[in-house]
Order: C-alpha cells, then structure tokens, then sequence
C-alpha cells in the first residue's frame, strides 16, 4: 500500500508541474498543438495474400458469466445475443468512478443474478430481468478510509470471492451477501480471483501470484515476478486451463506456473525492445491472456501481441502491437483492440492481419483533443461490441471490419461489456449497470 500511495504521489507531483505552484518565473510553453503522448503514432498494415472468407463457429447461448473474462481460460468464442439489441434497463450499482475510487474489473452474471463491486468496496446483487437490486454489502474495513482502487468478483460451487483494494479477500453468500471468510494479503489484488479446482489465484499489485483454497483462504503457494515502481492502472487476472496457470505481471513477463506447487513450467517477456513512446517504456500486460485449444493469446502494452504454444512456451507467432485490451477469440480469429485505437482481425494460425478499422480517437479530431478510450471487444451473434470513454457502444462486423451500429450510453465506459442469458451487460464510469436485450 506504501509503495502504491508513492507512485500515486509522485504522479500527481508529476501531473502539477505546468501550474503556478512552482513559480510564474518559467519558461513559456512552446507554441504549436499539444498532443496527448497516450496516443501511439503506429498504425496496422493488412498483410496481402488471404482472400478466404473469414468464418466463425455458430453463436451459442451462454447462460452464466462467472468470472473475469467469463470462463477460466477467457476464451468465450461466438457468444449468443439474439434478435434487435436495444437498451431494456439502467440500474445505479453504487458509487461511481473518482480520484479516491476506480471500478478495475468486470461484473459477473451468475444463476439470474448480477454480482457487482463499486468504486468504494460494496458488492450488489441485482436481478438480470430487469436490474432490481436485491442485496447490497460493504465489504470495506471498518477503519478504512474512503475509496479503493481495484478489486473484483468471481463465483464457484456456490460462493463469491471477492478481492478489494484495501488488501482483503473475502467468501460471501451470493444468496443473501453474508461474508463467509475474510482473509488479509501482503498486498492489495487489483484484479478479479480466477477460481479452479477448489483454488483461488490471484495477482497482487507488488507482482506476486498466489494461490488460495477456496475453503478459507489460506495460502498454498506464491510466485514472485519483477517488481514495478510504476504501471498503469488496471487489473488482470491469470488464466488457468487444466494443471497450468499463467500469470501476467506489470513487468511484461508472463509466466506458466503448475496449478498444484506453482513450480514454473515457462516464461516470455511480453515486452518489445523498439517502443514508440513513452507510455509504451511501461510493459503491462493489462489484458486477460487467453487460453484456447492448446495455445496462448496475450497483448503487452509495450508493442507485442503473441501466440504461444502452452505446452512448450515456445512463440508461434508474434507482431508488433501493443494493447491494454483481451483478445477475443473465436474459430481460427483473433480480434484485438490496439493502442492506436484499431480494431484488428488477426489470422489464429499465422499471426497475420486480415482487416483493420480505425476507430474515432479524438471529441475534437481537428484540434486532437479529448483522447477517447475504448475497451472490447466481445463477440455476439455477428457483431463485435466495444464501448468508450466517451459513452458510445459500437458495433462492427467480424467479418469484414464494418461499423454497424452505435448507441449513446449514460456514460463513459472503461470496463469490458459482458453476454449473458442473451443480455449484453456494460458498466458506466458514474456507476450504473445498462442492459440490453
């Protein structure tokens, strides 16, 4: 908690240095348009060569969503969201993002159920029909100030486990949100547990996996990557698919850990050496990696987007893209949102892009101000969604990259949507939970 107040300290020291606190005695600014260096100048080319239709396995219904990233591997393929989508409920989930508070991860869907954890530690229970809240819990500790930065919920044989910012992991009663267990971490978790076979994993913010039974919390094994003094704020969760968990850092490294001991299997460093800017010197791997038949799709924030064989560790293929963003795969594609703000389609098999579409960067594209972030994508029924800071919903075909739709939302959104029971479910920075059907 120490070392994350300094980094918080120092960015805000950082963040002040154009104003009057200093002295009015320095040099004037230098004339000309400011540009926001969160955007990188790299774009994608598509590779020539492949004329095939791309094609995708058939929608399927999903009923439940329960954990980050919906399933313990991420891989959620072709999700089913059936007939014209509109906006059936809004429901207010709690306090919503501020400089003392951000939501980190997504809600999950679970038996009919939303389970939701705002900016300030209360976990809410809301009924997936038409977004009646049934059950609310403050999670945070009594002698804890207001706000927290991160935390997240998952659900397994019967139970939520819930991490929060202030450093607790928590087993609640998703019947009537009684806490169950409580137990304290060296540090805080800023993502969501995956949970497999009666255990609990989980990424601290001082880069540590652990694993916790899911009975009462107590410790198994951990695992120490690099520590970072700074990264960006974000959360991520591992992702597990039989006996291998593998576990991100904010170091750029990956690691491939065995499910039972923690004893590593492999390791890659999620990391390029030619960086475009300064915001990608900083190597977080901030999207879920995903898990799917045999190999590992995972993006750095630091210009690489990889394939990995899971067995051996050893790079399929990897091209120079850097996202905060989970990839969505589904059949032979990957789909994956850059930092440039591109949607790109990438060939599963050989790395190469099939199509790409820009999306809308700037509030004011002639002054390039207001930077717009997206977050996505999830594939439904045909369609590619993504949401924005900005408020926006989107659509777009897998298949050809074309923009079929958009919605305004109440808010800005940052946290992926979510498909469940043929319902699309996005979260507002304010703090409302918005449903469509």
């Amino acid at each position: 908690m120490r070392k994350a107040a300094i980094v918080t300290a120092c960015c805000a020291m950082l963040s002040a240095c154009g104003d009057s606190w200093l002295g009015d005695d320095g040099p004037k600014p230098l004339p000309g348009k400011r540009i926001s260096v969160l955007s990188h100048s790299k774009s994608i080319e598509v590779d020539v060569g492949n004329s095939l239709r791309i094609a995708l396995p058939p929608p399927e219904p999903v009923a439940d969503w329960p954990q980050a990233g919906g399933f313990p591997g991420h891989a959620m393929h072709h999700l089913a969201l059936t007939g014209p989508v509109e906006r059936v409920w809004t429901a207010r989930m709690g306090s919503g993002a501020t400089k003392r508070g951000a939501f980190m991860s997504q809600p999950i869907v679970v038996g009919g159920k939303i389970f939701a954890l705002d900016s300030e530690s209360v976990l809410a229970a809301f009924d997936l029909k038409d977004g009646d809240r049934l059950w609310r819990v403050d999670l945070a500790p009594l002698d804890a100030d207001a706000g927290s930065f991160g935390g997240g919920v998952a659900y397994d044989e019967g139970r939520l486990y819930v991490t929060t910012g202030f450093g607790q992991i928590l087993a609640v009663d998703p019947a009537e949100g009684r806490i169950l267990w409580r137990q304290s971490l060296l540090s805080p978790a800023r993502g969501a547990p995956t949970v497999r076979a009666g255990r609990l994993f989980l990424v601290t913010v001082d880069n540590e996996a652990l694993a916790l039974s899911a009975e009462d919390g107590h410790q198994l094994w951990h695992h120490a990557g690099i520590s970072e003094m700074a990264a960006l704020l974000g959360s991520v969760s591992p992702a597990v698919d039989g006996n291998t968990v593998l576990v991100p850092y904010t170091s750029g490294e990956l690691f491939a850990l065995r499910m039972e001991n923690g004893t590593v299997l492999w390791n890659d460093l999620v990391s390029s050496i030619r960086r475009t800017d300064q915001v990608a010197e900083l190597t977080d791997i901030r999207g879920l990696p995903v898990i799917d038949r045999g190999r590992v799709f995972v993006a750095g924030n630091s210009e690489i987007f990889t394939a990995i064989d899971l067995r051996s560790g050893r790079r399929v293929w990897d091209r120079d893209v850097g996202s905060v963003e989970t990839p969505w795969v589904a059949g032979d594609y990957v789909y994956l949102l850059s930092n440039n703000a591109e949607l790109v389609c990438f060939d599963g098999k050989t790395g190469k892009a099939r199509w790409v579409t820009a999306l809308p960067r700037w509030k004011n594209a002639e002054e390039k101000t207001g930077l717009i972030i997206w977050t996505g994508p999830l594939l439904a029924s045909d369609r590619l969604i993504l949401a924005s800071s900005s408020g926006e919903v989107m659509s777009v075909s897998p298949y050809t990259g074309a923009i079929l739709s958009k919605d305004d939302l109440p808010a800005g959104v940052t946290i992926r949507p979510l498909v469940a029971s043929d319902t699309l479910i996005l979260v507002t920075e304010d703090g409302q939970l918005v449903a469509y059907r």
